[in-house]
């Protein structure tokens, strides 16, 4: 997804969050400035052929595993990681921003498993606590601002829609999505407000992608687009 398609998407986010663009470029310039002392990744150097299982948190990801292991390629948001791997299923790439699981980013990526390590306003303190403990040659760095090489953005806010953007980038034939729940009564009010951005989001891939993701049915009728017409 080009920059300029994504724009009017991260305005309505900026917005609707009140977060600080200056914050995401300050992150974004820091974590470019750790992945600098290696040769960091780009989404070309990432093959995700076939059918990508891209593995969301959500309490269904135990249930729906099979997905997975079915699966040509497998992209996991945060703690989908660790689900995955106790399940024996390999990870293909991680996507996170070190706000849960770091360890196991640390470890994936000294494995030479690419982990997309994400900057934004808020996680300064583990961009730089964790980033420089990493296999840099296994880390793409992403960012949701203007993209600043060799910080990317492939498009996507969650660690889950960014990895559903990140597939998509990297060659993703289809997608599938074990382990999404939108509506888990058990996340704070702002994580279920990330959630809904998250659904938006995915909308608003499989249009552009000419898709259609089995997670939205039932749910397409009801999903605003904040940013208006679509990029």
């Amino acid at each position: 997804m080009q920059y300029a398609d994504w724009a009017p998407v991260y305005a309505a986010v900026l917005d609707d969050f009140g977060y600080d663009r200056a914050g995401d470029e300050r992150a974004r310039d820091l974590l470019g400035a750790f992945v600098a002392d290696g040769d960091p990744l780009d989404p070309g150097e990432i093959d995700l052929g076939g059918t990508v299982a891209v593995c969301g948190a959500g309490p269904t990801l135990p249930a729906e595993l099979p997905l997975a292991r079915q699966a040509d390629s497998v992209v996991v948001a945060s703690t989908a990681a660790d689900t995955c791997l106790d399940a024996g299923i390999a990870v293909d790439c991680m996507v996170t921003d070190l706000d849960k699981n770091p360890e196991t980013a640390r470890e994936l990526s000294q494995e030479g498993v690419p982990v997309a390590a994400h900057a934004h306003g808020d996680n300064l303190e583990a961009i730089e606590r964790h980033v420089p403990t990493f296999g840099l040659d296994s880390v793409l760095p992403t960012t949701q601002a203007a993209p600043k090489p060799p910080v990317c953005n492939p498009g996507g806010f969650t660690d889950g829609d960014r990895a559903a953007f990140l597939a998509d980038a990297c060659g993703a034939d289809r997608l599938v999505f074990p382990g999404w729940d939108f509506d888990d009564p058990a996340v704070v009010p702002t994580k279920a407000k990330k959630l809904r951005w998250a659904e938006r989001l995915l909308a608003l891939l499989e249009e552009r992608r000419g898709e259609r993701f089995a997670v939205l049915d039932g749910r397409r009728d009801d999903i605003d687009r904040p940013w208006g017409d679509s990029p």
